[in-house]
């Protein structure tokens, strides 16, 4: 089963903040500056703008040198820049001044999924999972599932996929891949169940998901809907490995000289 990287991200980086810094031309208390400070290197970090990223968030060290949420944004930075062992001990070290901290240690868990380290990203998870106040905890148990779909625990995997749609039915990456890990144990009817839910919610559909689809309705012989799904994939994505694996199959159902006349 293929799962996009990018998909279990949880950045947080408050987008309605802007990179006006006009803000800072009166002197302020020291927490008021900080959080403006924090708040306004997520904005530049949202924009892809590390350098002034960063300038914001060495002032804020400056005034708090003990603050979890500085380098929780240092460690985005760095992990958006490719230093990866920078990010690794700014999220290590946000964790160590508050281990409450949730939104930190699920981008750390996202931050460990993106290295292939995915016992170690299930750790995390679990802890974030726990915190029942964490806003984000849906998306935590939607990583959690697609973890534990990595290390080949399915039925684990299952469980918490279906707890993150209890608390958010509207989660086409949780639906997508519960109709991938049933497909995968043959329960075609519960995979078709999600897999049409997530239609419902996605307008154009990746690969992946046209695949799944595929494979669903050959199963289950829709073969009208089994056709409109091949030439969507073949039309939108023909040099994905989803549209390859499908030539490559039909090569196997219909090798050559059977079916010909003479």
């Amino acid at each position: 089963m293929r799962i996009v990287l990018g998909a279990i991200l949880a950045l947080i980086l408050g987008g309605c903040v802007t990179t006006n810094e006009t803000v800072f031309t009166n002197k302020e208390a020291p927490d008021v500056a900080l959080k403006r400070r924090v708040e306004l290197a997520r904005a530049y970090i949202g924009q892809g703008n590390w350098e002034n990223a960063k300038r914001n968030l060495k002032l804020a060290a400056e005034i708090d040198p003990n603050n979890a949420e500085v380098y929780e944004a240092f460690a985005l930075v760095y992990q958006s820049t490719g230093e990866f062992e920078a990010a690794e001990a700014n999220f290590r070290k946000a964790l160590a001044l508050d281990k409450s901290l949730s939104r930190a240690r699920n981008n750390f868990a996202a931050f460990l999924f993106g290295q292939q380290r995915f016992a170690e990203a299930e750790v995390e998870l679990e802890l974030v999972v726990r915190d029942t106040l964490y806003s984000g905890r849906p998306q935590a148990f939607t990583n959690l599932g697609l973890c534990r779909a990595r290390l080949g625990k399915t039925e684990s995997a299952i469980e918490a996929l279906e707890r993150a749609l209890t608390m958010e039915a509207r989660n086409p990456l949780a639906l997508l891949t519960l109709a991938q890990l049933y497909l995968e144990q043959n329960d075609y009817l519960n995979g078709q169940s999600y897999y049409s839910s997530y239609r419902k919610l996605v307008r154009t559909q990746p690969a992946a998901g046209l695949w799944t689809g595929v494979r669903l309705a050959k199963a289950l012989q829709l073969q009208d809907e089994q056709a409109s799904l091949e030439l969507a994939l073949q039309n939108l994505y023909p040099d994905s490995p989803e549209a390859k694996a499908m030539r490559e199959q039909r090569k196997v159902q219909r090798p050559n000289g059977v079916g010909s006349s003479h």
